[in-house]
């Protein structure tokens, strides 16, 4: 329950909010406003319309923010003069006139209370300069925040951009390499075949070279991988038995033969169908069988490479969310993907990752190309912290109704004193240049404020972990 008691002006001159007015100031205070006692319990709750401007007397509060769908303690005090409400009033209907937080009095407190429309009243008679000043500072401050975060997504995306680009790049050199490959290879097995006609083959000499030849093409589909040492054994071997076979430059028919798994006992079997052959038709049917291997190793390194470059842009179209909605319910282990590929050039060789994904979790409702902003993020700042060298590990699980994301790092760890502060906007510990402060304030906002979800840190050296959570059927923004 609240009760009202006189308004004494000289006791409000002893707030800190009040010491530099005048009498007629507080006189006109005390007139609109009304001092009320209030028992402990809530006084307003986030969300709801901001009617009143609370200025503590005595007594102590709990002011609270919602974070996942749970209050988190912001502050608790029992200074004399804090002030809590409709803070905003002044602003008038240039933004969104709800509180923006809850309080609750925890033991019986005195407070003097006015109106929001009295409160932005009396701001603009008596401050009219600070007025003009505070709402260019607030507005200024958004704008600036806003342009800033465009740019560290603009900046974000040129490096994406740029990595993208260089992942596109390889596969597609690769492909146009093989492909003039393919052709010079393919104008060789059209000239051997001309010479072939042209020797003492039999019927049925013939149709065994071609099933040996189809022997070869299949072959190459199942060639075994060895290590170099294997690979270079091998070949010696195959380029001896060649040159026994008074094949020149056995050596340069090797490699194809290794890569595509075949031996000198196949090569055998390939002599002994050619046995009653001329010797130089028995080297041109092995040199148009070479031909046949390195036609479809090209052809698969063409596969491989056009597949890649399908996969990356596959990505990027997941990354981006183009042609999507912006909300929408979508596989978070998708999104992970996706942007794990998009950084894959900024990860390089010396980052090891570890997918641990709980395959059971459910689609979520989300704004999708944002979470994988939220990704990138995270990412980019584990790699940031473990120098390019160590352990990114990206797992999913389902805590309650919630989905929890982590993404951890072996990184030396943050600081304490920074810890508490990492998710203000423009705080970094990058060097000047490096970064812009905003990254984790955008995930913050974008977890928090457009998801109702929550983010957190634990960090000690060679363990750091980011854990998102996100309801699994939020209410729809």
């Amino acid at each position: 329950m609240s009760d009202n008691a006189i308004c004494d002006a000289e006791e409000l001159r002893t707030l800190f909010l009040f010491e530099k007015l005048d009498d007629e100031q507080l006189a006109q205070l005390c007139a609109v406003g009304r001092i009320e006692y209030v028992d402990p319990g809530p006084v307003y709750r986030e969300g709801e319309p901001a009617t009143c401007f609370y200025v503590l007397i005595d007594g102590e509060v709990r002011l609270t923010k919602l974070s996942g769908g749970m209050e988190i303690e912001i502050n608790r005090t029992d200074h004399r003069g804090v002030y809590a409400g409709a803070w905003t009033a002044y602003l008038g209907d240039k933004v969104s006139q709800h509180y923006n937080g809850s309080m609750y009095v925890l033991r019986r407190s005195r407070f003097l209370v006015l109106a929001a429309t009295d409160f932005a009243a009396m701001m603009h008679d008596w401050f009219p300069m600070a007025v003009h000043l505070l709402e260019g500072a607030f507005f200024g401050g958004q704008k600036s925040n806003q342009r800033i975060a465009e740019r560290e997504r603009l900046l974000a995306l040129g490096s994406l951009s740029a990595g993208l680009t260089h992942e596109l790049n390889n596969p597609a050199a690769a492909a146009v390499r093989a492909t003039a490959g393919l052709r010079e290879r393919v104008a060789g097995m059209r000239h051997k075949l001309e010479l072939m006609a042209q020797g003492e083959f039999s019927p049925e000499a013939l149709v065994q070279l071609v099933r040996l030849q189809e022997q070869a093409a299949e072959q190459v589909t199942k060639a075994p991988d060895l290590t170099p040492l294997e690979a270079a054994d091998r070949e010696d071997a195959l380029a001896d038995w060649l040159e026994q076979q008074g094949i020149a430059d056995g050596w340069e028919l090797a490699p194809s033969f290794v890569q595509a798994g075949l031996d000198t006992d196949w090569l055998e079997g390939v002599h002994a169908t050619l046995r009653d052959c001329q010797e130089q038709v028995f080297e041109g049917a092995v040199r148009w069988l070479n031909y046949t291997i390195e036609t479809e190793l090209l052809m698969n390194e063409i596969f491989d490479s056009t597949t890649r470059i399908s996969t990356l842009v596959g990505a990027a179209k997941q990354y981006s969310q183009m042609d999507r909605a912006p909300y929408q319910v979508a596989d978070l282990h998708e999104l992970l993907d996706s942007t794990l590929v998009m950084l894959n050039r900024k990860l390089g060789d010396g980052v090891r990752v570890v997918k641990d994904y709980d395959r059971a979790l459910p689609p979520v409702p989300c704004f999708a190309a944002e979470l994988n902003q939220v990704w990138t993020n995270l990412i980019d700042n584990a790699v940031y912290a473990m120098g390019g060298t160590g352990t990114l590990t990206v797992r999913t699980f389902r805590d309650n109704e919630s989905a929890t994301i982590e993404i951890g790092d072996t990184g030396p760890g943050i600081a304490p004193e920074t810890r508490s502060r990492i998710f203000e906007p423009f705080f970094t510990t990058k060097p000047v240049g490096d970064g812009t402060g905003l990254g984790l304030d955008i995930s913050f906002r974008i977890v928090v404020n457009k998801h109702h979800g929550d983010i957190r840190v634990e960090s000690e050296p060679g363990d750091t972990r980011f854990t998102v959570r996100l309801p699994i059927d939020p209410t729809e923004p």
